[in-house]
């Protein structure tokens, strides 16, 4: 595949971590990639490398600028909401088709593997119509499900599968991202999901302090890139 879109089941269940180490471990790798994240809410001008567009740029190997963030996350909002809210709050709305345009021509002028980071879950709201769930269909990009191990999360992560499938979207994995707070242990939560997931490989990834860059997890994911 050329490209992938990253999702969650929810907002901080570890996108940006498996997304930045599937960057790094690809370009270790010596492939091609380039990672993109078109809409940011929460994003703070004053801390760029602490944002998620920053860890993207930092796993790519790219200076972090204003000018490289603008590059792969043109939509930023200030406000850590969904972004039709965060938007309303600066008196702006976000143009869903040009969202997607900018995504495709990024996916064409990708001479490798394009990695697409959504923003916030599934169902997270775009504008006052369309949701992440919207772009992923006008996409038809292969989808990698981020999951947590947190309490909560096998009816979470079946649900988002469910609707996923409901678009006939490509789902590439699920990934589990141990969370900080765990409910059941990481290996407990990806049996369970696999027993529901059927055909679909469902990979566990430990947290770690750093990075996961060299983590047979993120090999695993990375062979289906």
């Amino acid at each position: 595949m050329t490209a992938v879109f990253i999702t969650g089941t929810g907002t901080d269940v570890g996108k940006t971590f498996v997304a930045a180490a599937l960057a790094r471990h690809l370009r270790i790798a010596g492939r091609v990639v380039d990672a993109i994240k078109p809409v940011v809410s929460g994003f703070d001008p004053a801390a760029p490398t602490a944002s998620d567009s920053g860890v993207l740029l930092v796993a790519l190997g790219k200076s972090v600028t204003i000018e490289d963030i603008e590059r792969i996350s043109p939509w930023r909002f200030a406000s850590p909401l969904s972004p039709d809210l965060a938007a309303a709050r600066e008196g702006r709305s976000l143009d869903f088709k040009a969202l997607v345009a900018f995504c495709r021509k990024r996916e064409s002028a990708c001479a490798g593997s394009l990695i697409v980071e959504g923003v916030g879950g599934v169902m997270v709201p775009l504008d006052v119509t369309h949701t992440v769930l919207d772009l992923m269909t006008a996409l038809r990009f292969p989808v990698l499900l981020v999951a947590g191990s947190y309490l909560g999360t096998f009816s979470h992560t079946l649900t988002a599968l469910h609707v996923l499938a409901q678009r006939n979207l490509d789902i590439a994995a699920v990934v589990v991202s141990e969370s900080p707070i765990p409910g059941a242990s990481l290996e407990e939560t990806v049996v369970t999901i696999s027993r529901f997931a059927v055909a679909i490989d469902v990979i566990g990834v430990p947290r770690m302090r750093d990075d996961a860059t060299g983590h047979p997890a993120i090999a695993r994911i990375a062979q289906l890139l």
